[in-house]
């Protein structure tokens, strides 16, 4: 008993002391980056269970000792550990983990990780997108991901072409497929719309998932040889937040076609015979008009988003997002603009067993499209004729006339732009309702179910003055184009997870039906009351996919990954409508070994290797393979019964029509050193696509017409990619990195019809020219050209070519192939410096080995284009180093086919942020950048970067890419 109460003596004398040795702490805990607040966050006394969570605000309160350690933690943020010196308050930032925001990746129906991952696949998230002035969401991936090539049009809002590992067709398309939010979409855009992509925020996008490999490809089957891109857009959250982005961008061309001004050109036709004639000097102007100055313009454009994010009833996270974006283009009346409206819902139920995420995204494209085939009359027109002419009845415009006629079918370019109005407006309507659900009495399966809509109206409306120079007797006109596509998806898929001693399994099965529908009616000349409408409808395109996929992991260090698809397709008869797409893949975690776990250079290794098969079945006819018949021309009549019938033509046919197949074979190395401050991957790959999808000749009499697409032909693309990522400093108020990426290709034609040469690549200049050819045993689209003679001072020898086989007679036989379109090698880098509050990012990126063929000298740079009949024209001045007469005589010769290796700074931008500036705004960041910084390239034209579209490496004019500045601010609430 005396020993109780001296204990309790005791302890009643330290009682005190503990008292006033213990404090009360209090705080806010903010994110670094953003400032805002962080609700959930977790502070803890180190090695014990006292701790508690900051509010709705981030702000907490707890009883420490002095001498005590604080550990702040919170999901997907790097824990930090303070110890307590007695002070009242405290604030803490939490920096992201980006090792653990990495760690996801978002594959085919399911995510995995990078640790996980088996076949080639590339994640970025927002924090990698490339910089700058981004109107269409592709361009966030410029330059960053190994493989992947992105080529975009200098119009406003126009969209790209992009190829991964170069494709793996050669007439059917090349694009890969691209997923929203689990939706496929269709690559084929409406009339009136820029694009695809053009109608979607890049400000929504929370990451993309490039899957390059056909083991990660295959589980989309019969629409994945050129790889998919799955895009995810941002969810809504707990945690309130909004933000307003704005941004404002000045851009310029900074280069021209070289042409003659107007008193050279004066000068030279007094002073140049043309084939021994001498030109009318009488058909000469005073003016001095720089034509090209007159369509091009400096322009103005902008981008303003807004996004709020928070729960509603502190029960359903929600992100709003509204968007404005006006893009002016460099050539006069073209003009873009889009608003869009997103929503996301992303509420939890039964005790998060049930995940829900609805996607709804409206978008509103307006376009006026400026004419760029006027860039084309601009070089060609008299410089020394005014834009103006006041006696002219034809709005005032000049224009070369004979009588009230238009001489030789040549207008005034200004003229053509200004007095054509062709607007087109696209609406778009597209999302999905994703159910996740995780059964309750068997945890280890879950349930997901996809519904997915994409529908898009738009019109488009061209009108012309009534004025406007014409040998049609309905003056001016009016055309209308009205066209709806529609895309539906309901995919639903079980995915069993469980893990039995050293094996961990994920197996995978599922069911997907979509169905696309498109329609439209154009309606002609308005003003012509014999004008009419058509209205088409092309056959339902419906896809049915059942697929599967295993995962087995065993000891986390050895893994299988087996897929398989079987598809169906309306395109193909019954015969052929069904394809198989399997795969498999294999990966050991080589760095989790024993020998080199203690490794201090090699902190990650993984060896990987896959195999597998997918399809393509992108064709333009949807119903090939049946009977069809189209209605003839309207005067194509024959009479019965006193009626008149207008005649039907029947269509070309082919029933054996079936899949284009991508057989594909990948070795890769994914590694980390040094703690992970380098890390990367090396793939090794070969790509054989049979059973092409090409429009070729068939023999007469054998079919409806005298070409059909048929399935011949093979192809064959071989590839090596490395990446590398480096933290190059990584401290506290400083870091630096970058990212490096190479991939060198070599494309070959193994097999065509018949082993037979395709010609391809019309050119401008003559009639039924082809520059390129598809040959057995080269790259597509090589060039076939002439190879010129030069004379003993070394300049060409106009229409003098080498006899290459020797007959003395110089005609096709004689041309060779001089290279292909195609870069050998294309490299990207990208870097971010970061320094306290101030930010630096650039990125450049280079294409080496490819080629372009010049058809703006080719067909404009010869003396006889100065005058046609009774008008003269302008011609490049890179005919003085010629000296060329004839078109004819030297379009073909390889002096046109250059090399267009380049160099280019796509973006710089520098930034400042000012943090924590009220309870209210939590930053405010500063931006300005350069857009189309440099291109370093020996070739002559405008732009070396010229494949887009069907172009292939053809320069005939293309529509430049404006040096845009660019100033933005960011506000974060």
């Amino acid at each position: 008993m005396k020993t109780i109460t001296k204990s309790l003596l005791l302890f009643l004398l330290f009682v005190p002391i503990f008292m006033f040795g213990q404090n009360t702490l209090t705080g806010t805990v903010t994110e670094q980056s953003t400032a805002i607040s962080l609700p959930g966050v977790n502070v803890v006394i180190k090695n014990t269970s006292t701790g508690t969570a900051t509010d709705f605000d981030g702000n907490y309160e707890i009883k420490v000792n002095i001498g005590d350690v604080l550990v702040f933690s919170y999901v997907g943020y790097k824990n930090i550990e303070i110890t307590y010196s007695g002070q009242d308050s405290l604030n803490v930032q939490l920096d992201e983990d980006a090792a653990q925001l990495d760690e996801i990746v978002v594959i085919g129906y399911g995510t995995t990780t990078k640790k996980d991952a088996t076949g080639s696949v590339e994640a970025i998230t927002s924090e990698d997108f490339t910089k700058g002035n981004i109107v269409t969401p592709e361009n966030l991936l410029s330059g960053r991901v190994a493989g992947v090539s992105i080529t975009t049009s200098g119009a406003p809002g126009s969209g790209s072409q992009i190829k991964i590992r170069g494709g793996s067709s050669i007439n059917a398309s090349n694009d890969p497929l691209i997923i929203i939010d689990g939706l496929p979409i269709d690559n084929n855009s409406v009339k009136g719309s820029r694009g695809v992509l053009a109608s979607i925020n890049p400000n929504d996008i929370d990451s993309f998932s490039v899957l390059k490999d056909a083991s990660a490809t295959a589980i989309y089957g019969s629409r994945a040889a050129n790889g998919v891109i799955i895009i995810v857009t941002k969810k809504g959250k707990s945690t309130f937040s909004a933000t307003y982005d704005t941004q404002y961008s000045f851009g310029e061309l900074i280069d021209r076609v070289d042409v003659f001004s107007g008193n050279a050109f004066r000068q030279l036709i007094t002073s140049q015979p043309v084939n021994g004639t001498t030109l009318d000097e009488s058909l000469l102007g005073t003016a001095n008009t720089n034509w090209q100055d007159e369509i091009f313009r400096n322009t103005l454009s902008s981008q303003h988003n807004i996004s709020i994010q928070g729960s509603f009833f502190k029960a359903l996270p929600a992100r709003f997002s509204f968007g404005v974006t006006n893009q002016e283009g460099a050539v006069l009346t073209s003009e873009f603009e889009r608003r869009n409206l997103g929503l996301a819902l992303n509420p939890k139920f039964f005790d998060d067993h049930l995940k829900v995420n609805l996607n709804a995204n409206l978008s509103f494209e307006d376009n006026r499209f400026g004419d760029s085939g006027q860039i084309g009359a601009a070089l060609r027109y008299d410089p020394t004729q005014p834009v103006y002419d006041s006696t002219s009845p034809f709005d005032g415009f000049y224009q070369h006339r004979n009588g009230n006629l238009v001489s030789n079918g040549t207008t005034n370019p200004v003229a053509s732009l200004l007095q054509t109005n062709n607007i087109g407006d696209s609406n778009r309507m597209y999302g999905n309702l994703n159910f996740d659900y995780k059964f309750h009495f068997f945890p280890e399966l879950s349930a997901v179910l996809n519904i997915g809509y994409d529908e898009t109206e738009a019109k488009e409306i061209q009108s012309t003055s009534y004025n406007v120079p014409t040998n049609d007797p309905v003056k001016g006109n009016t055309l209308r184009r009205f066209e709806k596509r529609t895309n539906k998806l309901l995919d639903g898929y079980l995915t069993y997870n469980k893990t039995f001693d050293a094996v961990r399994t994920e197996i995978m099965a599922g069911y997907s039906y979509q169905k696309f529908t498109f329609n439209g009616n154009d309606t002609g000349n308005l003003r012509d009351p014999l004008s009419f409408t058509n209205a088409y409808a092309d056959p339902d395109v419906v896809l049915i996919g059942f697929f599967g996929r295993a995962n087995l992991t065993f000891r986390d260090k050895y893994f299988l990954t087996l897929t398989y698809r079987r598809d169906g397709t309306s395109r193909f008869s019954k015969e052929n409508q069904w394809g198989d797409f399997p795969a498999a893949a294999l990966a050991w975690n080589l760095g989790d070994e024993n020998f080199l776990q203690d490794s201090k250079t090699i902190s990650s290794l993984k060896l990987r290797a896959g195999f597998g098969i997918t399809g393509q079945q992108a064709v333009n006819e949807k119903d090939i393979f049946l009977n069809r018949y189209r209605g003839g021309n309207a005067n194509s009549q024959y009479q019965f019964n006193n009626a008149a019938i207008q005649s039907l033509i029947v269509s070309e046919i082919n029933p054996d029509l079936k899949w284009e197949e991508t057989a594909t074979i990948e070795f890769g190395i994914d590694y980390g050193l040094f703690d992970e401050r380098l890390s990367g991957s090396l793939n090794v790959f070969q790509k054989n696509s049979t059973d092409l999808l090409f429009t070729a000749a068939v023999a007469d009499g054998s079919n409806f017409s005298n070409s059909i697409i048929q399935n011949i032909g093979e192809l064959q693309i071989q590839g090596i990619e490395f990446s590398i990522n480096a933290d190059v400093v990584k401290q506290e108020n400083f870091t630096v990195d970058f990212n490096f990426n190479a991939t060198f290709l070599d494309r070959e034609i193994k097999k065509l019809a018949l082993g037979q040469d395709v010609r391809t690549g019309g050119i401008s200049g003559g009639t039924g020219n082809n520059i390129q050819i598809l040959r057995e045993g080269f790259s597509p689209n090589s060039f076939s050209v002439f190879k010129q003679l030069y004379d003993t001072a070394g300049k060409p020898i106009e229409g003098a070519y080498a006899d290459l086989n020797g007959d003395n007679v110089i005609n096709d036989d004689d041309r060779y192939l001089k290279e292909n379109p195609a870069a050998d090698v294309i490299l990207g880098f990208q870097s971010n410096i970061n320094y306290k509050n101030l930010d630096l990012s650039f990125n450049l990126r280079a294409n080496l080995g490819n080629y372009v063929y010049n058809n703006v000298n080719s067909s404009r740079a010869q003396y006889e284009l100065l005058q046609d009949n009774a008008v003269l024209g302008n011609i490049p001045t890179s005919v003085l180093d010629t000296g060329f007469q004839r078109t004819s005589d030297v379009i073909i010769s390889d002096i046109y086919i250059e090399d267009a290796s380049f160099l280019k700074m796509d973006n710089i931008t520098l930034g400042y942020t000012f943090k924590n500036l009220s309870h209210v705004l939590k930053s405010i960041r500063l931006w300005g950048g350069v857009q189309n910084v440099f291109t370093i390239t020996n070739y002559s034209g405008l732009d070396p970067e010229v494949s887009v579209g069907a172009d292939q490496g053809i320069d005939n004019v293309i529509y430049p890419r404006s040096r845009t500045i660019l100033a933005g601010a960011n506000f974060k609430f």
